[in-house]
């Protein structure tokens, strides 16, 4: 008897591409990952309404679904619409409660309104910039992962990570932080599986720690 192969759908995070997933590699016997990209928002879209956009890509039944970061609010905002095996979010917050102080504010004074999302979304412009070895690896980095440039999804993204608005953590999710997450502060974030050094990018850069304890958690 064949043994049955899981469906994993990988959503990344803000503005990124799914390539942020290409050194996630599963048992092929076992697993069949399929990765998600961003849609364009349309004008005045929820959240919610977004999510159940998203659900359409979804083309198995009880699949796991894993998000990063703004990713990981948005497949906690596709789990209320469709069965799941598994529900997996990294670097993420499960609520507004563990978003930092900073973006609390945002929200309160309505400043993300203002944010220059235009600067975001022209990396080359940043590039010229750039001065200093991190800072160039790091806009590096940005230039091949980052390629969701419409202001228009920029602005939208924001405002729906500041304001989002889910009180309690869904039953079931399994969270996993990096405790030097400078984006979701460690310190805000409470009952989740922790990665010892891991930053908001530790699903790029510490992708050997989920190769090998992916299986473990979805089992």
């Amino acid at each position: 008897m064949n043994q049955e192969v899981i469906p994993i759908y990988l959503m990344p995070g803000m503005a990124a591409n799914p390539t942020i997933f290409e050194h996630i590699k599963l048992p092929e016997d076992k697993y069949k990952v399929y990765w998600l990209e961003w849609k364009l928002p349309k004008k005045n879209e929820t959240l919610s309404s977004y999510a159940r956009r998203m659900c359409q890509d979804i083309k198995h039944d009880n699949p796991v679904l894993l998000g990063v970061s703004f990713g990981g609010i948005l497949v906690q905002e596709m789990s209320k619409h469709i069965p799941l095996r598994k529900l997996i979010i990294v670097s993420s917050v499960k609520t507004k409660h563990e978003l930092p102080k900073r973006m609390q504010l945002l929200k309160m004074t309505k400043a993300y309104k203002f944010l220059p999302t235009r600067l975001l979304s022209n990396i080359d412009l940043l590039a010229k910039y750039a001065y200093g070895k991190t800072i160039t690896k790091r806009i590096e980095l940005y230039k091949k992962y980052l390629s969701v440039s419409d202001r228009t999804y920029l602005d939208w993204a924001i405002e729906q990570v500041v304001c989002w608005e889910q009180d309690q953590p869904l039953e079931n999710v399994i969270h996993i932080h990096g405790d030097n997450d400078m984006v979701f502060p460690f310190s805000k974030v409470k009952n989740c599986v922790t990665i010892k050094g891991g930053t908001h990018i530790m699903i790029i850069n510490k992708y050997k720690w989920f190769n090998e304890n992916l299986p473990k958690l979805i089992a």
